[in-house]
């Protein structure tokens, strides 16, 4: 079967309303993010209604510019592609239903896709070969999970948070350190500032489960270190030191449970600078991918990539159901 030349992608999990347009499953004509962070700043959060109201708003002209943008015709796309999940289930709803609409209306077929699994595609998009099998990690506000990948759309799961995953932590962290959210970019840039051995803050362990995550107690420490202190780049500093260097030596321990050839991550949390040294750090040996620029954040080009990769020539139905979870595996 012929893959898809031009797919649309479109992608609303959280609070970003995105729409790309790939071609051949890897070359990016286009990708627009309309962002609604700027309203959930004052909560600290993302506000789930707000999130979709913007949505609603954003999803067509979205879909206008991406289009726009790509020099592509509605004529011209042979797939649609969308997050089928995991996420906000109102959010989710949202980019569904204008797929399936822009399905039935441009009689294109459909494909839903699994939004954690397109993170680790956003990796390996603009590459020619991964050395396989890899370990990929998952590193967002919403995931934190290790895999590992034997090819795309085959994952064995490692392991998994079992409270925050690291992007909450450091988005929470951000809050309590009075900074705007979202927080993990601005963690990163106090803890410049700071010393990461001014705490001994440790990473939390999970009885009978060495590999698993959980960043709930190191949260809570961060909480008691304020306390009569303002040394707050020194608290983000050994904050972030701890979390990420939890990552690393999991990753690690995850790595030599199975003949790993390469590291693949994506997610949000990737783009933090220190993430990267520390990795190479602990892999000196091992290739390792990471998303390019605003592939690392939710976006529709990943959705899109991967959506032409999985495609098989059948639609899928138009009861297509979005999940606010789903397994990778």
């Amino acid at each position: 079967m012929q893959k898809p030349k031009y797919v649309l992608g479109i992608e609303s999990t959280c609070d970003e309303t995105g729409a790309a347009v790939v071609q051949n499953g890897k070359i990016i004509l286009s990708n627009i993010i309309a962002s609604s962070a700027d309203i959930h700043r004052k909560y600290g959060g993302v506000f789930p209604e707000l999130a979709c109201r913007r949505h609603i708003e954003a999803i067509i002209p979205v879909v206008d510019e991406a289009l726009q943008t790509a020099g592509v015709s509605p004529d011209q796309i042979d797939l649609i592609a969308v997050a089928k999940g995991p996420g906000l289930i109102g959010a989710l709803l949202i980019g569904m239903n204008a797929a399936k609409g822009l399905s039935i209306a441009w009689k294109k077929p459909l494909i839903g896709v699994n939004h954690v699994e397109a993170h680790l595609y956003a990796s390996m998009m603009d590459v020619e070969r991964v050395p396989l099998p890899a370990l990929g990690l998952v590193l967002s506000g919403g995931h934190t999970l290790m895999l590992k990948i034997l090819e795309i759309g085959a994952y064995e799961p490692i392991g998994t948070t079992v409270d925050d995953a690291i992007g909450e932590a450091f988005d929470k962290v951000g809050n309590l350190l009075g900074l705007p959210y979202p927080g993990g970019p601005e963690v990163e840039k106090l803890a410049r500032l700071g010393n990461p051995k001014a705490f001994p803050l440790s990473a939390g362990k999970v009885k009978r489960s060495p590999l698993n995550f959980s960043f709930s107690g190191l949260k809570t420490a961060v909480l008691y270190a304020m306390k009569g202190n303002v040394d707050k780049a020194g608290i983000a500093a050994s904050f972030q030191e701890t979390a990420l260097r939890d990552v690393a030596h999991k990753a690690l321990l995850a790595s030599q449970t199975f003949d790993c050839q390469s590291i693949i991550l994506g997610g949000g949390v990737t783009a933090n600078q220190r993430l990267k040294e520390i990795m190479k750090e602990t892999f000196p040996h091992l290739p390792i991918f990471w998303p390019p620029g605003t592939l690392s954040l939710d976006n529709a080009a990943m959705i899109a990539g991967l959506g032409a990769h999985k495609f098989t020539g059948l639609s899928d139905p138009l009861d297509l159901e979005a999940k606010t979870r789903i397994l990778i595996v």
